[in-house]
């Protein structure tokens, strides 16, 4: 079940890594995981713990825009395949948006045709992940991108803060 958070006046049902509040553990990536498939986001959250990265997940395509706007994540992962609002679409409107068109997203999709792909990067996500995937495949990804992206993420806090 979903914990109740409420940010900047937004109620959004969300599930959160624990601890955030240490400073240490602030440090660590955050990532936004979208799916709306609870047992895929179970999955995905225990490899991000693992990792000790700062995670939410959500089940909600609506709320991905908000939370996106309002976390700043260093990674999302993206479920293309979603009711309301598909994952394409909201690649999109993320790409088109200065607040968060540097945040690198991975589709992690069953789409694995060569013209599925190709609208998946016209869309703007940065790589995908096909399902099902190893745990492995997950984890290159993962740091791969927040790896090739931690000198923009620097640089984005420190514009955001100094």
């Amino acid at each position: 079940m979903p914990y109740r958070l409420f940010y900047k006046g937004l109620g959004m049902d969300l599930k959160l890594s624990s601890d955030l509040s240490t400073e240490s553990f602030l440090e660590q990536p955050l990532v936004l995981a979208v799916d709306d498939n609870e047992d895929n986001l179970l999955l995905i959250s225990y490899v991000l713990k693992s990792f000790q990265y700062r995670y939410i997940t959500t089940t909600s395509s609506q709320q991905t825009l908000s939370i996106a706007r309002n976390y700043l994540p260093d990674l999302i992962l993206l479920d293309i395949v979603l009711p309301e609002i598909d994952g394409l679409e909201i690649a999109r409107i993320l790409k088109q948006d200065k607040s968060t068109n540097h945040i690198p997203i991975i589709a992690v999709t069953g789409l694995a045709l060569a013209d599925q792909r190709e609208e998946i990067a016209k869309a703007g996500c940065d790589d995908y992940l096909c399902k099902p995937f190893l745990l492995e495949q997950l984890e290159a990804k993962i740091t791969f991108h927040l790896n090739q992206f931690s000198g923009g993420i620097q640089k984005w806090r420190s514009r955001l803060c100094g």
